[in-house]
């Protein structure tokens, strides 16, 4: 990891820190720092270089969470890892909330604890390198080009989002791609592995939301014969994917225990099959999707909230085709080409009242929408100009509705929401106590809105 890094350990537990200083020293790769009033941290923080923190949750003083929220308030870019008692797993995951790395439970392992700081080191020069990440990039300057040719564009958006994707592939932590249906998402997973490390291993997707969520543990973790004989051994996705990435659509169709045992591959890579307690090891790679908003109150009681910031930890969100009009022509004519080789038909073009009408259209499907769109009005342009007329009427009629109720498309609840909160803490000159009081709403809530 190069020069020492500076580790400051906040912790009332004298034995404790004690133990956490003389092991840090020995390994000869950190300086430790040891704060035992966690009162003193916050002057500590603002005044000296710190690398990464050790934070324990449950202090006289100022608790865990009070000191995550001034670093965090404050903009300080330190990774931190918790540091809490088993039965504080709960208020652990609410601190990962609040920006926190990764938490260990006490007493932790050292191999596992020198694992999780170098982690989190990494992620903190990845996060460093993805904020540096300038406007105006174009695919000139990405280093895998190829792997990215597949995703056409040329919205300034998505080259920064080819540009995260990119440098997101060279490490190792599971990629969270946030996108509506349609725009593209396993198309980003595919360009993520073929331009990481793994590239040379297999690449598996699987849709939770396409196979029955009676059979998906054993679909995903693979099965062995019962006692019965009722069914074979198997291996499922994940073996399959073993070496390479997975890609796992729908997450949100994920039943809790098979969330679970998903979070273990994640952190030990451990997993075991179904009808089965041998523990087996597997070095794999998630780039994980859905179209929900699983930090919304609809999710907090069916999808893990520890799980869930595990793979957040990595986020990208690909923006909507109505957000970048300019990539409806390029996306035009390649469809049209490919159906055009595909089924022989002649066609000779698109009229451009049709393509300026499209560029007011909402898309709703996205990407996948329009290639539906292109493919219905060639079967039915009978070899002339694609023309307004040749659209479906669906979409005629939703083009007509939306003249006729004038103004933009209605946007995300959760993006109305998340503005809503902001304005009201900027209202309050930051203090975002007073705006949660004002608001009706609990600071954690506060906290989640404004992410």
């Amino acid at each position: 990891m190069g020069d020492m890094r500076r580790i400051l350990i906040i912790d009332d537990d004298a034995a404790v820190t004690n133990y956490l200083m003389v092991f840090l020293m020995q390994t000869e790769l950190f300086e430790p720092v040891v704060v035992n009033d966690s009162r003193e941290a916050p002057a500590l923080l603002s005044g000296e270089k710190v690398d990464l923190v050790l934070l324990d949750m449950d202090m006289p003083g100022l608790s865990g969470l009070d000191i995550l929220r001034q670093i965090r308030d404050a903009g300080m870019d330190i990774p931190v890892i918790i540091l809490t008692g088993v039965s504080d797993v709960d208020l652990a995951v609410r601190a990962m909330k609040l920006g926190a790395f990764d938490y260990l439970t006490k007493p932790a392992d050292d191999d596992k604890l020198l694992e999780t700081i170098d982690r989190a080191l990494e992620h903190s020069a990845l996060s460093a390198r993805l904020t540096e990440l300038p406007d105006g990039l174009s695919r000139d300057g990405l280093e895998h080009a190829a792997a990215f040719e597949d995703f056409v564009s040329t919205d300034p958006g998505v080259m920064k989002v080819f540009h995260q994707a990119e440098h997101m592939a060279a490490a190792g932590f599971p990629v969270f791609i946030q996108g509506e249906r349609g725009t593209g998402k396993e198309s980003l997973a595919r360009a993520i592995h073929s331009s990481s490390p793994r590239r040379d291993g297999p690449f598996v997707a699987v849709d939770a939301a396409a196979i029955d969520s009676l059979r998906l543990a054993a679909e995903l973790f693979g099965q062995v014969r019962d006692f019965r004989g009722a069914c074979e051994d198997r291996p499922g996705f994940l073996e399959q994917a073993a070496g390479g990435t997975m890609f796992l659509n729908s997450i949100e169709c994920l039943g809790m225990p098979v969330q679970v045992r998903l979070r273990r591959v994640i952190s030990e890579g451990e997993y075991y099959r179904e009808n089965s307690t041998e523990i087996r090891r597997i070095d794999i790679r998630f780039v994980v999707s859905t179209t929900k908003d699983l930090t919304s109150d609809d999710y907090r009681e069916t999808f893990s909230r520890d799980l869930l910031y595990h793979l957040m930890v990595n986020c990208i969100r690909i923006p909507p085709l109505r957000e970048r009009p300019g990539d409806i022509p390029l996306l035009a004519e390649k469809f049209l080409k490919e159906e055009m080789e595909s089924t022989g038909a002649a066609c000779g073009g698109f009229d451009q009242e049709f393509l300026d009408l499209l560029a007011g259209y909402a898309f709703p499907g996205n990407v996948e929408e329009l290639q539906a769109i292109v493919r219905s009005c060639l079967s039915g342009c009978q070899g002339g100009m694609i023309r307004v007329d040749c659209l479906p009427f669906y979409v005629r009629d939703r083009i007509e509705t939306g003249r006729k109720a004038g103004g933009p498309a209605p946007r995300l609840l959760s993006e109305v929401k998340s503005e809503y909160a902001a304005s009201a803490v900027e209202y309050f000159g930051g203090d975002r106590e007073l705006a949660a009081h004002a608001l009706g709403i609990a600071r954690e809530e506060l906290d989640e809105l404004l992410g």
